[in-house]
């Protein structure tokens, strides 16, 4: 089974984003071992750097307004090409004051769920349920419309 990362900056504060995320990490127990990494704020984007990179596994998003988009289809198709690789995978999510260039630098791609910025806690939740989509579109599931 592939396990999908995400490393982030930062904790959920709020008890409604964190049952979120775990609602989604339940569901998504059928289709990978998903495990989150929260790592502290630090002063410096370059400090947050040493803990994201250290953290990274396998192939790595790294989350990015100047990212690739791509459909709900398209992310499908890559996650599960990743998958059938036995390719562990990461999703980085920065701190609320961006990323580190060289985290970007070490990525093995850039992302982007949008050209909107979104608040840090929220595009946890959106990425565990993109994440969950993807799973589901690739499975033949319903749940995608």
């Amino acid at each position: 089974m592939v396990k999908v990362n995400v490393v982030c900056v930062g904790k959920l504060k709020e008890a409604y984003w964190r049952d979120a995320v775990a609602e989604y990490a339940k569901r998504l127990a059928r289709f990978c071992r998903f495990e989150v990494t929260e790592l502290a704020e630090r002063r410096t984007l370059e400090e947050e750097a040493d803990g994201i990179l250290h953290a990274c596994r396998g192939y790595v998003f790294a989350l990015t307004p100047e990212g690739k988009q791509c459909t709900s289809e398209q992310f499908a198709a890559k996650l599960g090409a990743l998958r059938d690789a036995g390719r562990e995978v990461t999703f980085v999510i920065g701190s609320s004051c961006g990323m580190a260039p060289r985290v970007k630098a070490a990525a093995d791609e850039l992302f982007s769920f949008s050209q909107l910025t979104f608040p840090h806690q929220m595009m946890r939740v959106i990425l565990a349920e993109q994440i969950y989509r993807a799973f589901m579109i690739d499975a033949g599931a319903e749940y995608h419309k």
